[in-house]
């Protein structure tokens, strides 16, 4: 039997669900429902905001419209076509070596065979290629596949840690693989797309790394910066 605190708790995450989703309508932030590009959009991504993240990954498919053509392409060409988005030379070579571990695995460059995986056999093998963490694994587990995992990304840290529902294991408070695995568990499978699709809107727009802007924000009155309603874990 269910200990009626973690049946609370499961009802008001439904509930911060519900109004996030209200508010900012499970906005998909652009993501790829092709893994192998999910991949390629995420590693684009790295330390670069949104607006140019998208023009960097525009520029990589414009230089290499088909992904054969990419694999085949030398780091310099590819760390050509992404230098918009900074750290080219990085980046680059991750694509590389990811590229090259991929054709290695299906003889081609595509990710489809994950289709057929397990979530677990699903995860290992996404965090075996290069670059890729467990964030990674499950953004394109989540956005690609459809699997019903929870992503924890700088925003969805930031927001549940100040919702209280878990608190940090590393003493420099970032989140940890197993922080990720602890939160994910404590989050009901429906509610996950919505919640991490719908924190990162929020993290975006009012609940933000320095100062946040409280008043506005839907979900304040569960906010431990205010008065917490959920049972700290």
């Amino acid at each position: 039997m269910v200990a009626p605190s973690s049946i609370r708790c499961a009802k008001d995450v439904r509930t911060v669900a519900r109004r996030l989703s209200a508010r900012y309508g499970d906005f998909t932030h652009f993501n790829r429902k092709n893994p192998l590009e999910e991949l390629l959009f995420i590693l684009c991504s790295i330390q670069t905001n949104e607006a140019l993240y998208r023009s960097t990954y525009r520029s990589l498919r414009l230089a290499f419209p088909r992904l054969e053509l990419l694999s085949a392409a030398s780091v310099r060409d590819i760390a050509k076509a992404i230098e918009l988005g900074g750290l080219a030379n990085q980046k680059a070579r991750m694509i590389k070596v990811l590229l090259t571990q991929v054709i290695d695995q299906f003889g081609r460059p595509s990710l489809a065979t994950l289709k057929k995986m397990g979530d677990d056999e699903c995860e290992q093998f996404l965090t075996s290629l290069h670059g890729v963490g467990k964030k990674t694994a499950r953004c394109v587990m989540m956005y690609s596949l459809g699997r019903a995992v929870f992503p924890v990304d700088t925003h969805c840290w930031r927001i549940c840690r100040r919702l209280a529902w878990v608190r940090p294991t590393r003493p420099d408070r970032s989140c940890s693989p197993k922080d990720m695995d602890r939160l994910q568990s404590k989050i009901p499978g429906d509610a996950r797309f919505s919640l991490h699709v719908n924190m990162v809107s929020l993290g975006r727009d009012v609940c933000t790394s320095g100062v946040p802007s409280c008043d506005p924000c839907v979900i304040r009155s569960y906010c431990r910066r205010i008065g917490v309603k959920l049972r700290r874990p």
